[in-house]
């Protein structure tokens, strides 16, 4: 796959993550969209990685905890990140309708805390940083 797209992807979880942190500012913070977008920061990540590790099109699925035990096969230091994966997974649907989960500040504070968690995840870094790297050589 080409790096640009990979790269892309990490953008992508980059932009989640920024806007799940930045609208978690607001008075009073739209918690359902906080930690909507913190499970897509994790999604696109785990996507990221799974495409830069040879997978062309990872499933089109919400549930990070299968896409954690995809990663799992090519790096099993994703054992690591497997909890907060699935406590993440019902941030990706659930909060986009009225009625179906209700969220607490403590929810969206944690929630913002396993988004940076697995976005800073040393395995998701070092794939970034070699697709940067063959980016700049292209």
């Amino acid at each position: 796959m080409e790096p640009e797209f990979v790269l892309e992807w990490f953008r992508y979880a980059d932009i989640d993550l920024l806007t799940a942190q930045r609208i978690a500012a607001f008075h009073p913070a739209p918690m359902h969209i906080v930690c909507f977008h913190c499970q897509q920061s994790a999604e696109k990540n785990l996507k990221g990685f799974l495409i830069h590790h040879g997978v062309e099109e990872p499933p089109k699925i919400h549930d990070l905890g299968r896409l954690c035990k995809l990663c799992i096969a090519a790096d099993a230091r994703f054992l690591e990140i497997e909890r907060v994966c699935r406590i993440l997974t019902i941030y990706g649907v659930q909060p986009r309708y009225p009625g179906e989960i209700e969220i607490t500040e403590s929810d969206m504070k944690n929630a913002l805390i396993y988004a940076k968690q697995i976005a800073e995840f040393e395995p998701l870094l070092a794939a970034r940083r070699e697709v940067e790297e063959r980016t700049e050589k292209a």
